[in-house]
């Protein structure tokens, strides 16, 4: 799956950097998070444990950084990461592309954000510019049948995503009195 990420990314930046093929660029930036997801999900599922109690979840890492004060921080993640993995969850986090920005003042890639997080490369997306998040994020929970921990309503894809409405699809966050709180399902 490596492969044709690698080659998604290729094209992708062929038709950054070469005007002839600069109609294609859209196409090569879906296909690039296409794969990139597929290439993310392989490598979750290739990571679980042998025992069955481990459970995936999908963060949106966007939101989820924002949950303290209402300032991104890495270590806001870091904590939330470290509660799912107490509590017996296996956590994959999808970024939008801007993440690095907001919390360094340029561009990050997985890279970056897996060793920031303590995560193997394959549990971290940043999607690339251009590319929503939300729709990720999304999709990742519809294929492992997994809750979503955000505290975004994804109003905007509930059509294609009605799962987002059933109850403990989505879970809720944040802090109270300097506290971690999670809206985390029963096991």
């Amino acid at each position: 799956m490596t492969l044709l990420f690698r080659l998604s990314l290729l094209a992708l930046l062929l038709c950054l950097f070469l005007p002839p093929l600069q109609p294609f660029l859209l196409l090569s930036a879906i296909l690039t998070g296409v794969t990139f997801l597929a290439a993310l999900l392989a490598g979750i599922r290739s990571r679980r444990p042998a025992r069955n109690d481990r459970r995936v979840v999908v963060i949106d890492g966007s939101n989820v950084m924002h949950w303290r004060e209402r300032t991104p921080r890495i270590d806001t993640l870091r904590e939330v990461i470290d509660r799912l993995r107490e509590n017996g969850f296996t956590p994959g986090v999808v970024f939008d592309a801007n993440a690095g920005h907001l919390l360094t003042g340029r561009y990050r890639h997985d890279d970056f954000f897996a060793q920031a997080l303590g995560l193997a490369r394959t549990h971290v997306m940043v999607v690339p510019k251009g590319t929503q998040a939300d729709p990720m994020v999304l999709q990742a929970a519809r294929n492992f049948d997994t809750p979503v921990i955000s505290n975004d309503r994804f109003r905007d894809w509930a059509d294609q995503f009605p799962e987002v409405a059933t109850p403990g699809h989505l879970v809720e966050g944040g802090y109270r009195s300097g506290k971690l709180w999670l809206n985390l399902p029963a096991a």
